[in-house]
C-alpha cells in the first residue's frame, strides 16, 4: 500500500483521517505524515492496510494501470 491508494480507500469509504486513525489505532498524525509520503515503520503500515482491508478495501497491484483501491463485493 502506498500514500495514495491510502488516500483512495478512505474517500472510498468516505472516511476522514480521524475516521482511519480511530480503527487503525494509531495517530492522525501518522496518517496525515504517510499520506504525505513519509515513511514509517512497516508495521505501522500493516496497522493502517488491515483496518482497510476490514472495513472492505481490496489493493490492486500494479499491473499496467498502475496501484489502485476497490471496494470487496461483500460491500453495500
Amino acid at each position: 500500500m502506498n500514500q495514495v491508494q491510502c488516500r483512495m480507500a478512505r474517500a472510498a469509504l468516505g472516511w476522514g483521517v480521524l475516521d482511519l486513525s480511530k480503527e487503525a489505532r494509531v495517530s492522525t498524525q501518522t496518517i496525515v505524515r504517510f499520506e504525505r509520503g513519509e515513511a514509517l515503520k512497516q508495521s505501522t503500515v500493516d496497522q493502517i492496510r488491515t483496518a482497510l482491508e476490514a472495513a472492505g478495501i481490496e489493493f490492486i497491484p500494479e499491473n499496467g494501470g498502475g496501484p489502485g483501491v476497490r471496494l470487496s463485493r461483500n460491500q453495500n
